[in-house]
């Protein structure tokens, strides 16, 4: 099993760990800062870092036992040509877990718009990717969406400054509160009696929803994000893509006198 340090603070940039095992798939620690792919959000990426060597992860993914069915470990997943340092390895090995945090940083600035959408156009999600360069938002709805109108509303929430906090709600208030779930393809995590929940607002709710993913701490750090296109996926379906707006130019500099 490992530690999820990334559940109670996405801003976490490393931390130390040990091995508990290394397989075909990767390097599974006891605690980690690295997010595993799920929820629509790419998996971390970075580097664990062991006496002066440096080993690189490509990727981070759940673990899975013999049946495929989804364990508590993340397994850590090494970029190719590293197998002289792999095999130094073993369970037990100290280590310092180093997320790229560039990388980590746009990811949770995607994830913290999807949420701003869902508040701009309150609708089921049936389909979600969020990517260091980009995000997509597939939503359940047959009319037309209007690209100025969302990107001025996207433009308010953020100029706003809304705190994002991070909390949860037992099985049972959810149970009570189904419309808190807004995605049709991912269910929120049950078993332990309480569900993870981020809010948008404090006063003023935005948007307050199941989820696992990493987010900003206030929507002002979400910075200049916009809709770059929308697409209609199918006569239920419209796709909201996101993207980083380019800086504004600058004016050249005026020749010396």
């Amino acid at each position: 099993m490992t530690q999820d340090l990334f559940r109670q603070d996405a801003y976490l940039t490393e931390c130390s760990a040990t091995v508990t095992a290394i397989h075909e798939h990767g390097i599974v620690l006891d605690r980690s800062v690295f997010y595993p792919l799920g929820g629509g959000q790419a998996g971390d990426a970075g580097e664990l870092l062991l006496g002066g060597a440096m080993i690189t992860i490509a990727d981070t993914r759940k673990g899975k036992d013999a049946e495929g069915r989804p364990t508590a470990d993340i397994v850590h997943v090494p970029a190719p040509g590293q197998d002289a340092l792999l095999a130094t390895l073993q369970p037990g090995t100290a280590l310092t877990a180093r997320i790229d945090w560039a990388r980590r940083h746009r990811l949770m600035r995607f994830h913290t718009t999807t949420h701003l959408l869902c508040h701009l156009v309150p609708v089921p999600v049936n389909g979600c990717s969020i990517t260091p360069d980009y995000a997509r938002l597939d939503l359940a709805l047959t009319d037309p969406l209007d690209k100025d109108a969302l990107n001025a509303g996207i433009a308010a929430l953020v100029a706003a400054a809304h705190p994002v906090t991070i909390g949860a709600i037992t099985d049972d208030e959810l149970d009570a509160n189904p419309s808190l779930v807004k995605s049709m393809s991912v269910s929120p995590p049950r078993g332990s009696g309480t569900v993870r929940t981020v809010r948008i607002g404090e006063t003023t709710l935005i948007d307050l929803q199941p989820c696992g993913g990493t987010h900003v701490a206030n929507t002002a750090e979400i910075g200049r994000i916009v809709v770059t296109k929308i697409e209609k996926k199918s006569a239920t379906t419209r796709r909201v893509v996101l993207g980083f707006q380019e800086a504004p130019p600058t004016s050249p500099s005026a020749p010396p006198c």
